[in-house]
């Protein structure tokens, strides 16, 4: 994946990047400049793009011997 392809983002991240974009030129940034800050924030709350479904193991339970 290149670097600045956003298709591995959510549709949720992608909505998040866009409103914390359009804040940040409500505050006077560049348009450049707000969406690095945009795409910061949300890698920072959410570690990158998709992520996997994480899969809970059933935890074996061991019969105990009386």
């Amino acid at each position: 994946m290149p670097r600045g392809d956003k298709s591995s983002y959510t549709d949720k991240q992608k909505r998040q990047a866009e409103h914390i974009e359009d804040s940040e030129k409500k505050e006077g940034k560049s348009s450049e400049s707000a969406e690095r800050i945009a795409w910061a924030t949300v890698n920072r709350q959410d570690g990158g793009g998709k992520k996997k479904a994480s899969t809970k193991s059933a935890s074996k339970k061991t019969s105990k011997k009386s």
